[in-house]
């Protein structure tokens, strides 16, 4: 996210989804659900026993419908009791136009937000 989003209190649309997710930190893998996506990044239901916090780097693999398959690095954002808020930091060029399908007028759009 800019610096002029966070200054006027807007963010990269988030899309609803659920669907399965696969977030791996060295030796240790978690599994859990996707809560929505953006542009910038996903929104994972906390899985139990999560000792990511934010800056630490994880490899996605979200598995989204029967077709796609959408494997990327994030870092963690921010944690929280219920979430996991990943921000995309590399996204493989044969996962990018998917990844814009999937998110159709989401892909562009801005929304307000509160901290």
């Amino acid at each position: 996210m800019n610096e002029r989003n966070v200054r006027t209190g807007m963010r990269p649309a988030r899309m609803k989804i659920r669907s399965a997710v696969m977030m791996m930190h060295g030796g240790d893998a978690w599994s859990s659900e996707l809560e929505d996506i953006s542009a910038t990044g996903v929104l994972v239901r906390r899985p139990e026993h999560f000792t990511g916090k934010a800056g630490d780097m994880f490899v996605l693999d979200m598995m989204i419908g029967d077709e796609l398959n959408i494997h990327l690095e994030a870092t963690v954002a921010r944690v929280t009791d219920e979430s996991v808020g990943f921000a995309y930091a590399r996204i493989p060029e044969n996962k990018e136009e998917p990844l814009w399908n999937l998110l159709g007028g989401y892909a562009d759009s801005i929304e307000a937000y509160r901290n």
